[in-house]
């Protein structure tokens, strides 16, 4: 497991929540002067998106993110998440919150899945980073706060070997493996069957600084080439023309991690397989984690300037549906299986002692799988109860 993985983790999935939330503010929005009190408008849309970008790239907060660490169980993870979609005037119901995160993590998945190679997944963040900058190019110190964030990833992994990336994409894959929401956007583009299960492509791009696949090289015990063979693939193969700009700015070549959502289009999500064989699964090791007050105390720093901001004055806060309609919100609700639908846990994080064991405990509580033997305890990896979602 790597050490290094969870501040991608967390600023691919947020570019994804942002990219979401952006269409959907976008499709429900009313112009101004047409718009009644609870209605929302583009002003609406610009302070949602800015509120939520400021909280999500805080200096005490991306300090946090950046120390070597583990990654979170699912449940704090999500937890993370639920506050900040909340950092703003907009309100999720406990449906729209759960989609929200499905569509998150399949895309981010995707895009983790089809990296031509590892070091790739820097790309996929950089894409991401430069779309949030566009959300916020008209305020220029929240701008200055995601640049200060795309200066920290170029210091911190550009550095890194291909072993490293490696051992980051491996991590990655580990979190995502029991999730397979079908999602629609996917299942339309045919590259996502009816298991929830992405179908990987045969053809395109190769890899950067390698070759098309086709030709076996065989050398003496001198290093001299001796011998060539050559055989016919099934893939149609092309080599890239450049590889992608790991600086602040430029061409980052590879499409993934941009915003899939720009052309409107509704998405849908639907649980793949058995609903119980999956429910089932999630029951499994619920024994309370000891190290759960650990996790806690270092989450509860995370998250600790991530509060819920209340509507002031004469403002009404704003409830934003991901759904087409009320009653399919409602549908959802009621249709997915409890164990399989996280709760929304408010955590108002505080340095005293004994708020600190408090949390502990409800962590604690959370069921979680035990952690492998021989890891550092804050760094012990936490498998949530919720694989899959």
């Amino acid at each position: 497991m790597s050490a290094r993985t969870l501040p991608l983790l967390f600023l691919n999935l947020g570019g994804e929540m942002l990219y979401i939330l952006d269409q959907r503010l976008r499709a429900q929005s009313i112009p101004g002067e047409k718009a009644r009190k609870d209605e929302w408008t583009d002003v609406d849309r610009k302070r949602v998106m800015n509120d939520i970008i400021t909280t999500m790239f805080n200096k005490k907060f991306m300090e946090e993110l950046f120390k070597p660490q583990e990654l979170y169980s699912k449940k704090a993870l999500r937890t993370v998440y639920d506050r900040l979609a909340h950092a703003s005037i907009m309100r999720l119901n406990q449906a729209s919150m759960d989609k929200l995160y499905d569509l998150m993590t399949m895309a981010f998945k995707y895009q983790v899945l089809l990296c031509p190679r590892p070091r790739d997944i820097l790309l996929v963040t950089f894409n991401h980073l430069d779309a949030i900058r566009d959300f916020v190019r008209d305020a220029p110190s929240i701008l200055n706060q995601v640049d200060e964030t795309f200066r920290q990833l170029i210091e911190v992994y550009t550095p890194l070997s291909a072993g490293e990336f490696q051992l980051i994409r491996q991590t990655l894959l580990i979190f995502f493996q029991d999730m397979h929401i079908r999602v629609s956007i996917f299942l339309k583009d045919k590259v996502q069957n009816s298991n929830g299960r992405f179908v990987l492509p045969i053809s395109g791009p190769v890899p950067w600084g390698t070759e098309i696949p086709g030709l076996i090289r065989m050398f003496n015990h001198n290093g001299d080439e001796v011998k060539r063979t050559k055989f016919t693939t099934d893939g149609n193969y092309v080599i890239p023309q450049r590889e992608g700009s790991f600086d602040l700015y430029g061409d980052r070549v590879l499409k993934l991690g941009t915003n899939m959502y720009s052309v409107s289009r509704p998405v849908e999500t639907h649980m793949a397989g058995s609903s119980k064989s999956l429910a089932s699964h999630a029951k499994e090791n619920i024994t309370p984690n000891p190290l759960a007050k650990e996790e806690m105390n270092f989450l509860a720093r995370l998250i600790g300037g991530l509060e819920i901001k209340e509507p002031g004055g004469n403002e009404t806060g704003f409830r934003l549906n991901l759904f087409t309609t009320d009653e399919e919100e409602e549908h959802a609700a009621l249709t997915r299986p409890v164990e399989l639908s996280y709760k929304v846990i408010n955590i108002e994080a505080t340095q005293e002692p004994a708020r600190q064991e408090e949390l502990a405990r409800i962590l604690g509580e959370l069921e979680v799988a035990e952690p492998s033997a021989g890891s550092a305890a804050k760094g012990e990896e936490l498998l949530a109860l919720m694989d899959g979602l």
